[in-house]
């Protein structure tokens, strides 16, 4: 069975933080600018307090079946909250959205190097 590859964004607000935990988020702000985002086994915390109190983490994971989404998932939006709860940020408004790359449409250059290599 072939493995797929999951990426999962989890998005939500950032609420009720006290000026500690604002400072603190503004500190670290460098290390999770949106310039840098990546998709990660461990996920990716992107966010700009400045501009808003939106966040965004980017999971990368696996699975063998199409079904195999719904908890690749779940356990990116548990490991969210792990890392907000853990650190005493207040959230809301959690959402998620994933994406199986073997069902992804493929860009002009993927098409042109799949047709060439078809045709050999």
């Amino acid at each position: 069975m072939t493995t797929r590859t999951f990426r999962i964004m989890v998005r939500g607000v950032f609420d009720g933080l006290c000026d500690e935990q604002r400072a603190e988020l503004l500190a670290a702000a460098p290390e999770h600018d949106v310039l840098r985002a990546a998709f990660t086994r461990e996920g990716h915390l992107s966010y700009d307090l400045s501009a808003r109190a939106a966040f965004t983490f980017r999971f990368l994971d696996e699975g063998e079946a199409e079904e195999d989404i719904l908890e690749a998932t779940e356990r990116a939006e548990q490991t969210a909250r792990s890392w907000l709860a853990g650190r005493g940020y207040g959230y809301k408004n959690l959402r998620s959205q994933a994406e199986d790359l073997s069902q992804a449409p493929l860009g002009k250059r993927q098409r042109r190097a799949a047709n060439a290599s078809a045709a050999n």
